[in-house]
């Protein structure tokens, strides 16, 4: 065995370990008659099967008078794989799991389970509808208050495709479950799809389902122009009309990618739902309750049902960052049900502008509950990243005050699961941050460690103090890491946020350098032994800094780069974000673009600096990748090849942009940490 197979060898047994640690996705929390239970759904890599396991823990929440709260959990988890989702009915007496096909043709699942056994299953053909939506902008799964029906968001069923007989003649009005021997089944007309992560998603639609039945309804009123998501159910007072209120995005000329995309307009609508007394032709009308704003999304009643809450990114609508600070808002839902077209929008939480040391930055990838209510019904409880923490927030919906309810003084990030009546079940100085985390291994004679400089994404994304499993295995084979929060991170208000705009490629480089350098004057790095490792644009950062910086790193990983913005915009599904990064507005995009644009993306991008580069890269890339297509890499690769720089390449036949599955998480960095040893002499 040689020196590189013994590396892998040894670094296999580890990272697997890192790997096996289950992640928490979603919790619930109900009332029995046995008191309050607790159900959580969990995940865990299968390496073996390139996928994630999913299984559900359940238990007993016990609480005596000033102790604190007692989790008794069952002594085994139920397994769930094969599960696309598993949606607890309110009362938490019926939880309905949903199979999504595993082929075009096969129909999508609907189980009902009581506590003991199976109640109903039923099989929805693709006629009816295709795949449910179960993750992402579109994901909507929601039970009515008594919990007969259950509206979600699936694919609409495709066009009819042309046919043709053996002679090659067109045939019209025929279907494939009576096509004659000898027909075949044309292409029919190209659609649109949503982009990175959204292959074969093209139309989100409306439906409900009678849990007793098996009875699907599509519903109408809603035009093919909207993709709808995020539905939930109206108030269900007596004599009242009900509605379904959901989200929707108009496609436009063009559908753009929506994966990560908070700036791509949407509005909230509602459509009446029929009742045996209405007429079975009465069409009723779609209500656009904010139409005065250019995005709303996340609709939550209030437990009385007097108001509809909802999170906003109108800002990053408005001038075309992908993500900027949120605003949240208010509608006051009339009491008889009848909606009028004035509605009055009312601001409850601003973005914030520029925060002063220590105080609320505003809101940043706001995560809503399905339930947020405490028990006095107009207190909200949210999470929200605030600078380099995601944390917990308290908001008194009537008086409009917000505060901070997770500790200030510890180092952690606290995520919300779950609400139990007022407790609460979570997970655990200027406009740049970077988190240090030293090795977990002894120093050698006082040495430092060599250092990764982790970048994250986005870029309006940001770096938290939580547990990461890949990070935590590089530390503990002898890495620190430092991860920087450069202006254009979420937290830190929309200021320095919206500054990067039209300074990608410099700003942000120099930010990161400056925490490089501020890290080795406070004696934490050895500057002979510092590597770099980001991803979209992380790796476009890594890769500039390799260029701009060529004697500052020993070696750099880079996850599906931006390499070259010029070369990018002509096949990504969002070329506005090359135009609005490079300029700092929206008003340039274009789908033709000039000599002068092609000529400032170039001068933005790491290609521009390729001749100063000598640092040996390890490329990661997905071959399924919409938001970076492979080429990009591919390209910049090639030409360090071309110059003598020393390159490796990983490609994922079957991986998008965020390289998650388990097998490629496990294979990139076990070459990642194999890469950087190589070169840091660990």
């Amino acid at each position: 065995m040689d020196s590189s197979e013994e590396e892998y060898a040894t670094q296999s047994k580890l990272l697997k370990d890192f790997m096996s640690i289950p992640s928490i996705d979603k919790a619930w929390i109900f009332n029995s008659c046995s008191g309050p239970q607790a159900m959580v759904a969990m995940s865990q890599a299968n390496l073996l099967a390139n996928k994630r396991r999913k299984f559900m823990l359940s238990g007993h929440i016990s609480k005596e008078s000033n102790q604190p709260v007692n989790f008794h959990w069952a002594p085994f988890p139920t397994d769930m794989t094969g599960a696309s989702a598993f949606v607890p009915s309110p009362s938490g007496l019926k939880l309905l799991v949903i199979r999504n096909p595993p082929e075009k043709e096969s129909p999508t699942k609907f189980e009902i389970w009581s506590s003991s056994q199976l109640e109903k299953e039923f099989h929805i053909p693709q006629k009816v509808h295709g795949s449910v939506y179960v993750d992402g902008w579109f994901e909507g799964i929601s039970w009515n208050s008594d919990e007969t029906l259950v509206a979600y968001v699936a694919e609409e069923p495709s066009r009819t495709k042309p046919t043709f007989d053996h002679l090659g003649c067109y045939k019209k009005n025929n279907s494939l479950d009576r096509m004659d021997i000898g027909s075949w089944e044309g292409q029919g007309d190209w659609e649109e799809e949503w982009g990175e992560a959204y292959a074969g998603k093209k139309q989100p639609a409306l439906f409900v389902i009678n849990v007793e039945s098996g009875e699907v309804e599509h519903i109408k009123g809603v035009p093919r122009s909207i993709s709808v998501g995020q539905v939930v159910w109206s108030p269900n007072s007596k004599d009242s009309a009900q509605y379904l209120v959901f989200v929707g995005w108009l496609g436009g000329k063009r559908k753009l990618g929506i994966k990560y995309c908070s700036n791509r307009p949407c509005a909230i609508y509602a459509v009446r739902l029929k009742e045996p007394k209405d007429d079975a032709n009465e069409a009723f009308p779609l209500h656009n309750l904010t139409k005065s704003i250019s995005s709303g999304y996340s609709p939550r009643f209030s437990k009385d049902g007097k108001f509809l809450v909802f999170l906003s990114a109108k800002t990053a609508a408005d001038i075309g960052a992908h993500w900027v600070a949120e605003s949240l808002h208010k509608i006051k839902w009339p009491s008889d049900g009848k909606l009028t077209e004035s509605i009055d929008i009312v601001d409850v939480v601003q973005v914030v502008n520029c925060p002063d040391d220590g105080s609320f930055p505003g809101l940043y990838g706001t995560d809503l509950l399905s339930d947020p209510w405490l028990s006095d019904g107009h207190t909200i409880m949210l999470s929200s990243y605030w600078r380099s923490f995601r944390v917990i927030l308290n908001l008194n919906l009537l008086s409009g005050e917000l505060s901070r309810v997770s500790p200030n003084d510890l180092d952690y990030s606290w995520s919300i699961l779950a609400l139990n009546g007022d407790d609460i079940v979570a997970g655990a100085k200027k406009p740049i941050e970077a988190i240090y985390v030293s090795s977990s291994k002894p120093k050698e004679n006082g040495k430092c460690d060599p250092l990764v400089v982790v970048i994250h994404g986005g870029p309006h994304s940001v770096a938290t103090c939580s547990f990461s499993k890949t990070l935590a295995y590089l530390s503990s084979i002898g890495y620190s890491l430092l991860n920087v929060n450069y202006r254009g991170s979420l937290g830190f208000g929309k200021e320095a946020l919206q500054s990067l705009s039209g300074n990608v490629g410099s700003q942000d480089v120099n930010d990161v350098l400056s925490a490089v350098d501020h890290a080795i004057e406070m004696g934490l790095a050895d500057p002979s032994r510092i590597t770099v490792l980001g991803g979209s644009h992380g790796g476009f950062l890594a890769t500039h800094l390799i260029g701009q910086a060529p004697d500052k790193f020993v070696a750099a990983a880079a996850r599906n780069p931006v390499c070259n913005i010029a070369s990018l915009v002509g096949i990504t599904d969002t070329p506005d974000w090359g135009f609005f990064h490079a300029y700092g507005d929206k008003k340039h995009y274009t789908e033709a673009p000039s000599p002068e644009d092609m000529s400032r993306f170039h001068q933005v991008s790491p290609i521009s600096h390729i001749s100063k580069v000598k640092t040996p890269t390890l490329f990661i890339l997905g071959a399924m990748d919409l938001r970076v297509p492979i080429s990009n890499g591919l390209q910049y690769m090639r030409a360090l090849k071309e110059k003598g720089v020393e390159v490796k390449v990983l490609v994922f036949p079957n991986d998008n942009h965020p390289l998650d599955r388990p097998q490629t998480d496990y294979e990139s960095f076990l070459n990642t940490a194999v890469w950087f040893n190589k070169y840091c002499k660990l």
